[in-house]
């Protein structure tokens, strides 16, 4: 596997992105991976090395206010001037370079909680139309996000402005994911069973920072729409699989998740689901992550070679 990076340019911003190609075969398709919140692309080498090996090239960015998009440590969190519209114009301006410099292979989309979110948002406003999509650690209709309640984001951005963090709406969030999971190493024993997995996250000073209160306010704001199934009926009639854990506390324990399924299986769109026992959050950094990898590699070679 072959990995190298670029800079694109747009909007007055420069969005640093991964690029993953496979190693001495020719490339047989496309994924681009949407990373989550108060992360950055750079974690998906593992699930990159794995679509390698099945002849994919992978192209993953960090979003705006995070990984090496942001201009620097205190950017960490902040969405910009642009807030939404600008996170949803870098994915389609990203994902239109790769498409030009691979050519007019089969592509998938593939999104990783907050970046599930971006990934439909993304499907249903910009009329791409890709060969599958993965959604991964998703949420459901109901979900610590949605509960924050629109008020309450309002009042923190009237207390401490857009770009004040507030631990106030980081405790709301995610102040209960850890519960189940007592006694805790850490502030992050949710996102997974493996304790290498979660020291890397923690010693990562790209990874855990608090989002300033304007990333909330579009965060819950993109949410919120995909409660609808007005919304949810844009999306493009192709395959999706669905991937989580069952222990996964944004998923509510698989509940939410297959409420997500279900709202879009009745609507008519092919949703496979898997959830994999005992699995927290970031099923690509899980102690069976080989096995993660490996499945979701088989889907989506399997429906780009359809």
């Amino acid at each position: 596997m072959k990995h190298d990076t670029e800079a694109l340019s747009g909007d007055g911003v420069t969005t640093h992105v991964h690029v993953w190609t496979p190693d001495g075969q020719p490339v047989r398709g496309l994924v681009q991976v949407l990373h989550g919140l108060a992360e950055h692309a750079g974690r998906y080498e593992g699930l990159a090395a794995g679509l390698c090996g099945a002849g994919l090239a992978v192209v993953a960015h960090d979003h705006r206010g995070h990984g090496h998009t942001a201009p620097g440590p205190d950017e960490l969190g902040f969405f910009g001037d642009s807030g939404w519209a600008g996170v949803l114009a870098d994915s389609a301006r990203v994902r239109a370079h790769a498409r030009t410099r691979f050519g007019e292979v089969p592509w998938a989309l593939l999104g990783h909680s907050m970046g599930s979110v971006i990934a439909l948002h993304d499907l249903a406003t910009s009329g791409a139309r890709p060969a599958a999509v993965v959604l991964s650690g998703a949420t459901g209709k109901v979900g610590a996000l949605l509960r924050i309640g629109q008020g309450l984001i309002q009042v923190e951005l009237r207390r401490i402005g857009v770009r004040g963090r507030s631990k106030l709406l980081n405790a709301t969030a995610f102040g209960t994911y850890n519960r189940a999971f007592r006694p805790n190493r850490t502030e992050f024993d949710w996102l997974s069973r493996d304790p290498a997995q979660v020291d890397a996250y923690v010693d990562d000073p790209l990874c855990g920072f608090l989002p300033t209160t304007s990333l909330w306010r579009d965060l819950v704001g993109g949410q919120a729409h995909l409660q609808t199934a007005e919304f949810l009926t844009r999306l493009p009639r192709v395959p999706y699989s669905v991937v989580g854990g069952d222990l996964d506390p944004v998923g509510g324990k698989g509940r939410q998740v297959q409420a997500l399924v279900a709202m879009m299986r009745k609507l008519g769109l092919q949703v496979d689901l898997h959830l994999w026992p005992g699995g927290r959050h970031e099923m690509f950094h899980e102690t069976n992550r080989d096995d993660v990898v490996a499945d979701t590699t088989r889907w989506i070679a399997g429906k780009l070679a359809d």
